[in-house]
């Protein structure tokens, strides 16, 4: 069973000693949605590529356009689910916790290429290639065997929510300091690079291990 009333917490990463559900037009998830949009991560995505098939009527996308339209789908199917799961659980008192589910969707789904190279997957590649036939393999000794096993399978999904979360020099704890439902929407894969096996796919960087116990804990 899930433990909605768990699920959907408004607490802020970095702030929680600071919590106070504020009242006023926005949630404390629109305002995950807000940060997103006037930051520079998200506004860098113009710059990089979204690369399919062009039919004549389909404009040139780039990550930033297709994560706006990835947020517009998440949010509409999120608020279908909402929907019905609210008739489901009516009688619980924490049935309208349900209500921002598709505010929470939408701010994962549009966080969800920040931590993507240009090209996507091939550049993916190109970085874990620099480093494990390239130039970056002198640097292998002063590693960890986990940090070396970041590099060298280098996942977007996992800089995404190092990017969310790690409190870079000068700046606050906590990073964008995002609530703890919407970071936790962002992990896809939850286990690091050494327990990926063969699929390449992983959810967090070894240094993000402790903030990812903290959000799945809280």
């Amino acid at each position: 069973m899930m433990h909605w009333d768990r699920l959907i917490n408004d607490k802020r990463l970095g702030l929680e000693d600071y919590h106070d559900p504020k009242s006023g037009s926005r949630s404390d998830f629109q305002r995950d949605f807000d940060r997103l949009v006037f930051s520079s991560p998200f506004r860098r995505l113009q710059n990089k590529t979204q690369v399919f098939p062009l039919p004549g009527s389909i404009f040139v996308h780039n990550r930033l356009t297709h994560s706006m339209e990835v947020a517009s789908v998440g949010r509409s199917l999120a608020n279908e689910i909402s929907r019905e799961l609210r008739l489901k659980y009516r009688d619980e008192p924490w049935c309208d916790k349900l209500e921002a589910m598709g505010e929470i969707v939408s701010a994962a789904c549009l966080a969800h290429d920040l931590g993507n190279p240009p090209f996507g997957h091939s550049g993916e590649k190109a970085i874990s290639t620099f480093f494990s036939e390239g130039a970056g393999a002198e640097i292998r000794n002063e590693l960890t065997e986990a940090q070396w096993a970041d590099l060298i399978n280098f996942e977007g999904n996992a800089n995404s929510f190092r990017l969310l979360t790690h409190q870079f020099k000068g700046r606050r704890k906590g990073g964008f300091a995002m609530t703890y439902s919407m970071l936790a929407s962002v992990v896809k894969y939850p286990y690091e690079s050494r327990l990926a096996g063969g699929k390449s796919k992983f959810g967090f960087f070894s240094t993000e291990i402790d903030t990812f116990q903290r959000d799945r804990k809280s």
